[in-house]
């Protein structure tokens, strides 16, 4: 969901400096020669926290993401890059979008095999650098363009890296804007001229189904990114960030139930009484810190911790370590450990506690107060020299990382990746 081609590209592409004098002064490429990196991640979930049916049901979710990224040099101080791939995703929760489209009997802990069980994401990012001849500088710009079934979207911005101090010591600055725009969704029983008659329950059904009149969702960042090399064994980043967005920052497929409604059924699936309603403005300031220590030759430290804020009410703290031990010279093993902790929103409800006079309210648990563990190890596997050979294609390195992730309110996730990176000869 990202980025504005033409105009960036020849921002992005002062002329080419050169010595003075009859000799040209000889400067080494960026990028050498071109490279190809191609990524998979598979990514399964589930839980009983599903904020399509009002944070209650299944959360049964899985993706699978392929990935390829194309860097292409420029002359010596130029660099394109391509990030181009596919999420398809398969999800429970969202089939209860309309829970009656299927043959079983319809259910908040049940997945429906309707079309809204599944879809495809699909984006294209180019990214376009340029280096001084001194390489103290680097301006880029990039694009992005996003779609799925209920969601497009299409943002830009650019980025300027200074490096000083002989090159120990390094400022960057950036900026984004993404312009979004929701083709919603409405839970099956909001629409318009939705009737059954297996709807039981006491009184009429009478739900407030009034349809967002806004439908854009835009987005600006700023971030601003400090790092210094202190000794040759430590290494110490700072980041501040600044997110605005406004528009629609409400997902009109995520059911709520009110305490002072009565309860309304289709079978065993409890009819909403509305769709989330929130602000429609948000300002997020995430601060970080990132350490690199080499320990010695086989043993490094890397070391994370972030405080985050919103005006929604949400405050969170993470802290990640890595433990690279390289058993080779081609070899490194990297366990890790990542807390995360956060307070709830100012509009979080569980099911059937928000109040119909609420002005804003949502049952997503993604809201709420809870806590996180995630585990993981990676192996790295690096051939500076691309000895091996794919057809035209020096393998430069293979990744692999896997990390289970485990939260207070019960979610439980899985995610799988693996890439390889090529030299293209």
């Amino acid at each position: 969901m990202k980025r504005l081609l033409i105009k960036l590209i020849v921002f992005c592409l002062p002329f080419l400096g050169f010595s003075q004098g009859n000799a040209q002064e000889y400067v080494k490429k960026v990028l050498e020669t071109p490279e190809v990196e191609l990524l998979y991640s598979y990514y399964n979930q589930d839980g009983d926290n599903a904020a399509v049916t009002g944070g209650e049901g299944t959360e049964k979710l899985s993706d699978m993401t392929p990935t390829i990224i194309v860097s292409i040099p420029f002359g010596e101080n130029d660099v394109l890059t391509v990030d181009a791939g596919l999420s398809a995703y398969t999800s429970a929760s969202s089939s209860n979008i309309n829970p009656f489209d299927g043959s079983a009997t319809a259910s908040p802990w049940v997945e429906s095999s309707g079309p809204s069980r599944s879809d495809v994401l699909s984006y294209f990012h180019p990214t376009y650098s340029h280096s001084s001849v001194d390489r103290n500088e680097i301006v880029s710009g990039n694009v992005s363009v996003s779609n799925e079934y209920d969601y497009s979207s299409f943002g830009f911005g650019g980025g300027y890296t200074r490096l000083f101090n002989e090159k120990n010591s390094e400022i960057g600055i950036s900026a984004q804007v993404f312009l979004d725009n929701y083709r919603p969704q409405y839970p099956i029983e909001l629409r318009e001229g939705f009737f059954d008659n297996r709807i039981s329950g006491n009184g009429t059904y009478t739900p407030i189904s009034d349809p967002f009149s806004e439908l854009k969702r835009n987005t600006y960042s700023f971030s601003f990114n400090f790092s210094q090399i202190i000794t040759k064994k430590l290494q110490l980043s700072l980041s501040l960030d600044g997110i605005f967005q406004e528009g629609l920052l409400s997902t009109p497929h995520q059911r709520v139930y009110f305490v002072d409604r009565s309860d309304f059924f289709i079978e065993d699936f409890q009819l909403a009484d509305d769709v989330e309603r929130l602000p429609f403005y948000r300002f997020k300031l995430p601060i970080g810190g990132r350490l690199s220590y080499y320990i010695n030759e086989i043993f490094a430290l890397r070391a994370y911790a972030r405080y985050y804020y919103d005006n929604w009410g949400i405050t969170s703290y993470t802290g990640n370590i890595e433990v690279p031990i390289k058993i080779s010279e081609k070899f490194t093993v990297f366990p890790m450990y990542r807390y995360y902790t956060q307070t709830a929103s100012d509009y979080f409800y569980p099911k059937e506690v928000a109040l119909s006079t609420n002005r804003y309210y949502t049952s997503d648990y993604d809201l709420s107060s809870f806590n996180a563990n995630q585990y993981g190890f990676g192996i790295s596997y690096k051939d500076i020299f691309a000895q091996s050979k794919i057809w035209k294609l020096g393998l430069k390195s293979i990744n692999f990382r896997f990390n289970h992730y485990q939260r207070s309110t019960g979610l439980k996730a899985n995610i799988a990746a693996l890439g390889f990176k090529f030299i293209v000869e």
